[in-house]
C-alpha cells in the first residue's frame, strides 16, 4: 500500500515533440507570459489566450501616473529649494499651493495602487 498522501487532484504527463527553435520560440513566450512552458502550453491547449506580464496598455498608464509623480515632486522640491521663485509668490498662499501638490501626489498615488491592483488581480485571474 501507498503511503503517500494522494494530491487534491491527479496530474497527468503530456509529452510533446517539436524543434530545437519551436522549443526556444515556446519558452519565450511562456517567459513573456509568467507562466512554466507546461503551463504556457495547458493555457493554450485549453483554449485560453496567455497574456504578457504586464498588458501593454497598463504599463503605460503606470509610466504615464509615474511620470507624473516625478513632475509633482520636482515641483515641490524647486519650490522647497529655490527662495527666489519663492519670494515672488505670496507667502500666505503657499501652504495652499503646497497642500495642492500633496494632494495631487496623493491622488496619484492612489491611481498607481489601483492600477497595480488591477494588473495583479489579471495575473491571479489568468494563472489560477
Amino acid at each position: 500500500m501507498n503511503d503517500r498522501p494522494k494530491a487534491k487532484r491527479e496530474r497527468h504527463h503530456i509529452k510533446i515533440w517539436c524543434s530545437a527553435e519551436d522549443k526556444a520560440t515556446i519558452e519565450a513566450a511562456a517567459q513573456a507570459s509568467g507562466l512554466s512552458a507546461s503551463a504556457y502550453l495547458r493555457v493554450l491547449g485549453l483554449g485560453h489566450q496567455p497574456r504578457p506580464i504586464i498588458d501593454i496598455e497598463q504599463g503605460r498608464e503606470l509610466v504615464r501616473v509615474n511620470g507624473d509623480l516625478g513632475r509633482l515632486g520636482g515641483l515641490l522640491k524647486l519650490w522647497l529649494t529655490d527662495d527666489a521663485k519663492l519670494e515672488e509668490m505670496a507667502p500666505e498662499r503657499m501652504p495652499v499651493i503646497i497642500r495642492g501638490v500633496l494632494s495631487k501626489i496623493e491622488a496619484n498615488q492612489e491611481e498607481l495602487a489601483g492600477i497595480i491592483r488591477k494588473v495583479l488581480r489579471s495575473r491571479q485571474d489568468f494563472s489560477g
